[in-house]
């Protein structure tokens, strides 16, 4: 019995390493974590010369509260400066990020002030979530997630649902 259990230990030790290791050419450490970081940091810039080298140049980002969807550089870099425009204070804190293997997610808090989305000139705040891809360090794939009511309704564009509504 003890020499089962050794095998088993031994066993244990050489195969679950093995199974837990990342895949080849990917550090331990993992470098996509740092992407989340620079993910908002590239959005707080409003500078689509700073977002835009963050992705790959076959980005495929989705902004689905909107059904925005931009296909490569161009198409992002446009996207973006409508973002900027839109809310010129845009703003993105960081809550908790997982992105390990190529692919995690970040969430997020957005806020600032509605200049031309609504055009409204009133502030609102709301919790997303990006879905992301990354491929050699960069973001391949984006899909943000966001309640647009939330933000509609914190702009007036919608009106506040009664408080027995269900």
């Amino acid at each position: 019995m003890k020499r089962v259990l050794t095998g088993a230990i031994l066993l244990a030790m050489l195969v679950l390493p093995a199974i837990a290791a990342p895949p080849e050419g990917k550090p331990a450490s993992d470098r996509d974590s740092a992407v989340a970081e620079k993910l908002i940091a590239a959005w707080n810039s409003r500078s689509p010369d700073k977002m835009v080298p963050l992705f790959t140049d076959d980005i495929f980002y989705e902004d689905v509260a909107f059904g925005e969807v931009s296909h490569g550089s161009a198409e992002l870099r446009k996207f973006a400066v409508s973002e900027f425009e839109g809310v010129p204070d845009l703003e993105l804190k960081l809550l908790r990020a997982n992105v390990h293997g190529g692919h995690g997610t970040v969430e997020w808090m957005f806020s600032g002030t509605d200049k031309d989305v609504f055009k409204t000139g009133k502030k609102f705040s709301v919790r997303g979530v990006s879905v992301i891809d990354v491929r050699d360090g960069k973001i391949s794939r984006c899909l943000d997630f966001y309640d647009v009511a939330t933000i509609m309704r914190q702009v007036g564009v919608l009106p506040t649902p009664p408080s027995d509504a269900k």
